[in-house]
């Protein structure tokens, strides 16, 4: 009965009489490697992503007094404490609680950005962003726009907790990157790992459109590297090659540049096959250059991501290489995504794109003819 129980939760087995818990669908699906990094950034200490995160609102209020840090709980740090110790350091003024409202959260930020203030929206969670869509789609988006460049809210970003976590189910775990990848007039930037996160949250703030920065909430702990504690940007609309390859080129964003990174070894090791890792990292504008010189090289492409196949951000760019690049092909481009269902609470080790499905479609690249 008490195994029963505990299913809900854990695995668990009985040895010897005792019960033993297995607690695998917290683990994480994927090995995370720290960046090694760039000497020419000058010194550097170890943070966590979260850390990361908080250090460049940090940089960026100290550094521009008319930002502004606010949403629900950040007052006292956040869920995940991404804004620990600011409301401290730079008063309620500055960083400040919001009703538990994502359309006014968002709303109150096109105003206070159209108005001249740098604005730092977070929202819980990704999952609930939609309310706040029509804000987002509508008015961010269309703000500059609609009145001929006389105004814009161009000094906004909207921070959201993002993905698969291990235990978040269908309203804590969802990847809802395509719906705003749809919208011209949005920026939508999804970090891997900490040092990424603080240079491109940074580029964010600085830009002059509205951004939505998507932070993968399973990395918040689980990602940690040495970061470089100067003020540094990483440029938008520019993808990263993490690793250089000949014979199949694998594109994510966010947590499943590990699951690629990993898969890549794989390859290499077990079939003899060079497999170049891409990371997108802005999602809309996205670098076309980038990933289209790469697959004219390998012939074969594969794109993965944790939102469902259909109309996921994947088809857009399966469309835009077919296009860029179809006499170059050599097999069809494949997807590996999350499936066309909710997010599962249970079944979540079977829904997300792991290194075995991925690992599956290389091999049915490489064999193609």
């Amino acid at each position: 009965m008490l195994c029963r129980k505990l299913l809900g939760s854990s695995r668990c087995a009985l040895r010897k009489g005792e019960l033993i818990l297995q607690n695998v669908r917290t683990a994480a699906h994927f090995t995370y490697l720290p960046q090694t990094p760039n000497p020419a950034l000058g010194d550097t200490t170890k943070l966590n992503m979260f850390q990361s995160i908080n250090n460049a609102m940090d940089i960026a209020m100290e550094k521009d007094s008319s930002t502004v840090l606010f949403g629900e709980d950040v007052a006292f740090g956040g869920v995940f404490r991404c804004s620990l110790g600011l409301q401290d350091k730079y008063g309620s003024s500055r960083v400040f609680n919001t009703p538990l409202t994502e359309q006014g959260i968002i709303g109150f930020g096109i105003g206070v950005a159209a108005a001249g203030t740098t604005a730092i929206a977070e929202i819980q969670f990704a999952d609930y962003i939609f309310p706040g869509f029509d804000q987002l789609v509508n008015e961010a988006a269309k703000y500059r726009y609609r009145s001929g460049n006389e105004y814009n809210c161009g000094g906004l970003t909207v921070r959201a907790p993002w993905g698969a976590v291990g235990h978040g189910a269908l309203y804590h775990s969802q990847s809802p990157e395509a719906f705003f990848a749809h919208c011209p007039g949005l920026k939508v930037v999804i970090p891997r790992g900490p040092t990424q996160a603080k240079g491109l949250l940074l580029s964010c703030i600085r830009d002059q459109n509205p951004c939505i920065f998507f932070e993968p909430k399973i990395l918040y702990r689980i990602a940690a590297e040495e970061v470089p504690v100067s003020d540094y940007t990483i440029p938008l609309s520019q993808a990263e090659v993490l690793r250089e390859g000949t014979d199949v080129t694998m594109i994510g964003w966010g947590t499943v540049v590990h699951v690629l990174l990993e898969v890549a070894q794989m390859a290499h090791d077990e079939l003899g096959v060079s497999c170049e890792v891409i990371d997108l990292q802005t999602i809309m504008p996205y670098d076309s250059e980038t990933i289209e010189k790469s697959v004219k090289k390998t012939g074969k492409a594969m794109v993965v991501h944790e939102a469902p196949l259909t109309q996921g951000f994947g088809a857009e760019l399966a469309a835009r290489l077919q296009e860029e690049c179809f006499l170059h092909l050599e097999a069809p481009i494949q997807r590996v995504t999350g499936w066309d269902t909710p997010f599962p609470y249970i079944y979540e080790p079977f829904y997300l794109p792991d290194k075995w499905r991925c690992f599956d479609t290389v091999k049915k690249l490489v064999d193609y003819m």
